[in-house]
């Protein structure tokens, strides 16, 4: 865009050229992209009348204990904006038995994701909600538009995890007995072209036990899996950083992600 303008009495006058600064700044095809992986600002000068930027503001996924962690709240849209500064929160994941932070752009608010149930602290609901470890008790609850409920322990005993909500999908439920745990594996995530590659984000964490048996593995879109204590909680791993991804088994959630785009002038 030209920064002078031509008067009708035949001179010129200087006038600000639009421009917009805050995260990692790229480009794909005729779009300029602005990613925030952590908190910061996204500054914008002189935008044409009716500026319009479309944006992607996922939360932090909840931690896992037995019952998977929940998604991070996802949501994209569109939205209209002027000149100004906007604060970019980019929420991180909670820790085990915690709930996902929230992350927020201008008037844009992802909530944070439910933390994975045990059966002495009930299950964390929010983005998308915990997978329960209560027999016979239902998963965290998500938020529509954001995300889904946990799964559901049809277990007949305490401690076997069912997975948590992704933003695609509800938690897997989990059943068995002491003998023998099936773990829920936590619901998938949806799929953003907005940083110019398909890539999920938002997906349920993995539930595990404290019995012998099978594990819940995570969502696509960076959901962790779940582990059994009988053998140490091997392979039990944390939501994937940037994805909103709920934790598996007494692991923390992935941190969100803000991703701003626009058609370059």
């Amino acid at each position: 865009m030209s920064n002078q303008e031509l008067l009708l009495g035949g001179g010129f006058s200087e006038v600000p050229a639009f421009f917009a600064t805050g995260g990692t700044v790229t480009t794909s095809g005729s779009y300029t992209i602005h990613t925030f992986t952590s908190s910061g600002t996204f500054e914008l000068t002189a935008p044409p009348i009716g500026f319009e930027v479309e944006y992607l503001v996922v939360a932090g996924g909840g931690g896992g204990r037995y019952g998977g962690g929940g998604a991070g709240g996802m949501r994209a849209g569109f939205l209209s904006i002027s000149s100004g500064n906007y604060t970019v929160t980019v929420g991180g994941g909670g820790g085990s038995s915690s709930n996902g932070s929230n992350s927020i752009f201008a008037s844009i608010t992802a909530t944070g994701g439910g933390y994975g149930g045990r059966s002495s602290s009930g299950v964390g609901s929010g983005g998308s909600g915990g997978g329960s470890a209560t027999a016979g008790a239902a998963g965290g609850t998500g938020i529509s538009g954001q995300g889904n409920n946990g799964g559901r322990s049809n277990a007949s005993i305490f401690n076997i995890g069912a997975g948590g909500g992704g933003a695609g999908a509800t938690g897997g439920n989990s059943s068995g007995t002491s003998s023998y745990a099936f773990c829920g594996s936590g619901g998938n995530g949806l799929t953003s072209s907005i940083s110019g590659v398909s890539t999920y984000y938002a997906g349920g964490g993995g539930g595990g036990s404290q019995h012998p048996g099978s594990r819940g593995f995570g969502g696509l879109g960076g959901g962790g899996n779940g582990g059994l204590q009988t053998n140490s909680f091997a392979g039990a791993t944390a939501g994937a950083v940037n994805t909103g991804g709920g934790g598996g088994s007494l692991s923390a959630g992935g941190s969100g992600i803000v991703i701003i785009r626009y058609i370059t002038p």
